[in-house]
């Protein structure tokens, strides 16, 4: 059981925890949804800054709350911990803004499921990592599914850009070094205390690219402003509680499978929510992104990447 979700969140024998972790994963989903809003209203760096800043102050009242205090590193984790921010907090959030700038979110939708398989393609190429049949095949798979999606015509099924796509692609690049780098970490650090440091390194970050920006010489977008306050507090702050209430209660073998359920709720939050076409690429894709996450599943007892870190 982890314990450090089971202390932030009181159990609840009642409820699966399936549902929580499908509940988290369409919270991570609708990341791409309001993303795209977003991009159509606010700078990256702007919107990356003011959703630390929402963030940050609700992390320090849980952590406050629960008794804990932060961590104090040494320099080689602090120095990891720096990295994993910038990669993980504000590398994906602003390559995601700005590449659903030009492509569609349901294209983004898919590509994200891939993280799974970019993290084990990242391992093979940084780490020298020697994968098994079935990492290869999940890779191959997800290479399959970006392939799908980014070949397949523009037009009537909504914006589709191959520059937007891969600034998408390496957002999920970004998030997999975030994984990378937190196993290498000589200290774990509890996940709510990592929460909150990566947000207040991630406006530290931002901050002073967010002035270089001047979002206050445009006119307010209200669509943009609501959806980066709903990106602070139900994604981040929601997906965190709900995703770790959920790995209290099931494995993580089990827990990796709802990782599914990441780009299906992409694509149906972007044609409920903003109305755009899905093609026949795009729901290829998925299916290819599916079956890699099927595939890389991890046998027995061990832990996914993804039940290593709360939603961002």
């Amino acid at each position: 059981m982890n314990t450090a979700a089971a202390s932030i969140v009181p159990p609840a024998p009642r409820v699966p925890g399936g549902v929580f972790l499908a509940l988290a994963m369409v919270t991570v989903g609708s990341t791409v949804v309001a993303s795209r809003v977003i991009a159509a209203g606010l700078p990256p760096f702007t919107a990356a800054a003011l959703r630390f800043a929402i963030a940050l102050p609700v992390f320090l009242v849980l952590m406050r709350w629960r008794g804990h205090g932060l961590p104090r590193p040494g320099l080689h984790d602090a120095g990891l911990l720096a990295l994993q921010a910038l990669c993980g907090s504000v590398g994906y959030a602003v390559l995601l803004v700005a590449g659903l700038r030009s492509t569609s979110a349901a294209d983004a939708g898919v590509i994200t499921g891939c993280l799974p398989a970019v993290g084990a393609l990242v391992g093979l190429l940084l780490l020298r990592e020697r994968p098994g049949a079935r990492l290869v095949a999940a890779i191959a798979l997800a290479c399959a599914g970006v392939v799908a999606v980014v070949v397949a015509p523009g037009g009537d099924r909504g914006r589709h850009d191959l520059a937007g796509d891969a600034l998408v692609l390496a957002a999920v690049a970004c998030e997999a070094l975030f994984l990378l780098l937190n196993k290498r970490l000589r200290v774990p650090v509890a996940p709510l205390a990592q929460s909150t440091l990566m947000c207040g390194l991630g406006l530290a970050m931002t901050v002073v690219p967010a002035l270089f920006e001047q979002a206050w010489a445009r006119p307010a977008d209200h669509a943009a402003l609501l959806s980066v306050v709903y990106y602070a507090v139900v994604p981040t702050i929601g997906g965190y509680l709900l995703w770790y209430a959920g790995a209290a209660r099931v494995s993580a073998g089990v827990a990796s499978l709802y990782t599914a359920v990441l780009p299906v709720s992409a694509l149906v939050l972007a044609a409920v929510v903003l109305h755009e076409p899905i093609g026949a690429g795009q729901l290829l894709g998925a299916v290819c992104v599916l079956a890699a996450i099927a595939v890389a599943r991890p046998r027995g007892g061990s832990r996914p990447p993804a039940a290593e870190r709360p939603p961002r």
